[in-house]
């Protein structure tokens, strides 16, 4: 099983390193910063609504966009609908689950998680 999960992992890994490398933590801390307001929490809600990642990837994918200047009130969002929401993986949840309940659970996971984001802005004093 670890080496089915490995391979993956590490494409992951590779993948958003590059990321963060090529982007500029000027350019993150612009649009995912505390200042960034609705704009940052909706690129982060959409940007990790895209795939269904597992939490041992996204913590990593998290602690690089902390140190390179994103607000932990977006990157709890980032991460929640990371590991809560998935587009890329709606088809098969419909096929195994029912189209109703599929897009019920992405859509009260969607909200969950910019609820989530929001406490944790609250919490931290990162809004109002």
């Amino acid at each position: 099983m670890f080496t089915n999960v490995l391979l993956p992992f590490l494409n992951i890994l590779i993948l958003v390193s590059l990321l963060l490398y090529f982007i500029p933590p000027s350019i993150i801390s612009r649009y995912l910063g505390a200042n960034s307001g609705v704009i940052g929490f909706s690129i982060a809600a959409l940007v990790g609504s895209v795939t269904l990642i597992p939490g041992f990837v996204s913590y990593p994918i998290a602690a690089g966009l902390i140190q390179q200047g994103a607000s932990y009130a977006i990157v709890a969002t980032f991460m929640t609908t990371l590991m809560m929401v998935g587009v890329v993986t709606l088809p098969l949840e419909i096929k195994y689950f029912g189209r109703v309940v599929a897009i019920l659970r992405n859509a009260l996971n969607f909200v969950a998680a910019v609820i989530i984001g929001l406490v944790v802005g609250l919490i931290l004093g990162q809004l109002l």
